[in-house]
């Protein structure tokens, strides 16, 4: 498993059009990209410019098939100018942890 969250801090204004952009990318992630395991967003509560993103792939080379696509690509271009700095990415480690039998990680 390979994993990463990503922090962004929008420019105010641009939450609905960076929120837009994000549910485009995820319909293509959820029909194209059977390596990614679980890619879930929100919103910060008291905090409407941030968003957090959760990403999980069955391996290093799956996040690297995810990065290559279009959707992908695309995204990355795009979401430049909603942002007020590079977002901070935080790559993890399995260090411990729970998966209970049966847990679908990747379902719609």
């Amino acid at each position: 498993m390979f994993g990463l969250v990503v922090r962004f801090e929008l420019l105010e204004g641009h939450e609905e059009a960076f929120d837009g952009l994000v549910a485009e990318t995820l319909l293509q992630i959820r029909a194209k990209e059977p390596g990614t395991c679980l890619y879930v967003t929100h919103r910060v509560v008291r905090s409407p410019g941030s968003r957090v993103f959760y990403e999980f792939y069955e391996d290093e080379q799956a996040f690297q098939a995810h990065e290559a696509t279009d959707h992908v690509m695309r995204f990355l271009a795009d979401r430049a100018q909603h942002l007020k700095g590079d977002p901070e990415v935080w790559f993890l480690s399995s260090a411990d942890g729970v998966l209970r039998p049966g847990t679908a990680l990747g379902g719609s």
